[in-house]
């Protein structure tokens, strides 16, 4: 697997914290992602958050549509870990 600073995604921290802060449990953050077509269950949402998983393009930008995340703050967050 590919990893980007020795993690599969750049993802993890930012989606834990907008999923809390939307107050959805992991379970409700797949039935959002379902009605766009993105099958996860909440074992995968862990093993994203705890940066286990890597995350395809299209996952990427339906976490950030469902959870209203600034692709911006992941670009800082790569910049920043680097």
């Amino acid at each position: 697997m590919k990893k980007y600073n020795n993690k599969p995604n750049v993802i993890g921290k930012i989606l834990s914290q907008a999923r809390k802060k939307k107050g959805l449990s992991k379970t409700e953050l797949c039935r959002k992602l379902e009605l766009l077509g993105i099958e996860f269950d909440r074992n995968e949402i862990y093993r994203i958050e705890n940066y286990r998983m890597s995350v395809k393009d299209f996952e990427l930008i339906a976490f950030a549509t469902v959870l209203d995340i600034d692709l911006n703050l992941l670009k800082r967050e790569i910049i920043e870990n680097d």
